[in-house]
């Protein structure tokens, strides 16, 4: 029963944390990136950034399968390359929890990047430094505290993950089962008791995770 219980705990915990480091590296990036560039069409790419956050958890499912599917030429690609596709892996499961999260690190990055101190940036590049050095040396500290909440609420969500990763990455054991799925198929076995330890260990990790943002806002 313990093995039983820790397998999906451990893969969620995986996921999350797998899918959280690609979602703050991304998200910080194109966050500072659309704060600073002005170009046409930037309206269309934000709203589409932002998409995840309105659209059903299904239907990201369902785009994803298109796109990485075996049908799709990305799906393809990967296949010829991997010699495996990419549906109902561990790797689809990361890919499935950095979508949904994605949208909420990028907002804290952009209002992050926004409270900056444009002369500030300007000082430095006056000063000699090049525009990676004021990026990683004064932008990121400056804008640090809304990076680290939006990252933390990156990994939440990506934590709780649902119907994008049962329909793109599946519900097997071991590999793609993570906390949502378990405890759907525990409650569907009619296995309350497994059900109920993966509840309240959801809760337990998601409070750890919001207590850490009010300490750092503090």
């Amino acid at each position: 029963m313990w093995n039983d219980f820790l397998e999906p705990v451990l893969l969620s915990l995986e996921v999350s944390f797998t899918s959280g480091i690609i979602v703050i590296v991304l998200g910080t990036l194109i966050g500072w990136f659309m704060v600073n560039k002005t170009f046409k069409g930037k309206v269309i790419i934000e709203t589409i950034i932002l998409l995840p956050l309105v659209l059903s958890p299904t239907v990201i499912g369902f785009l994803l399968i298109v796109i990485f599917g075996k049908n799709s030429w990305l799906g393809e690609m990967i296949k010829w390359i991997f010699h495996r596709s990419l549906l109902f892996t561990w790797w689809a499961a990361v890919i499935a929890s950095a979508v949904v999260a994605f949208p909420l690190m990028y907002q804290a990055a952009k209002a992050g990047f926004h409270e900056v101190d444009k002369d500030i940036e300007g000082a430095a590049l006056v000063d000699g430094a090049n525009k990676f050095q004021v990026f990683l040396y004064i932008s990121i500290p400056l804008a640090s505290k809304m990076l680290v909440a939006g990252g933390i609420m990156s990994l939440a969500r990506a934590l709780g993950e649902f119907g994008a990763t049962l329909m793109f990455a599946g519900n097997i054991p071991g590999e793609t089962q993570t906390l949502p799925t378990a405890i759907y198929v525990a409650i569907d076995a009619g296995n309350m008791t497994m059900a109920w330890l993966w509840v309240l260990t959801t809760i337990l990790i998601s409070f750890l995770i919001l207590l850490v943002i009010h300490i750092k806002s503090e």
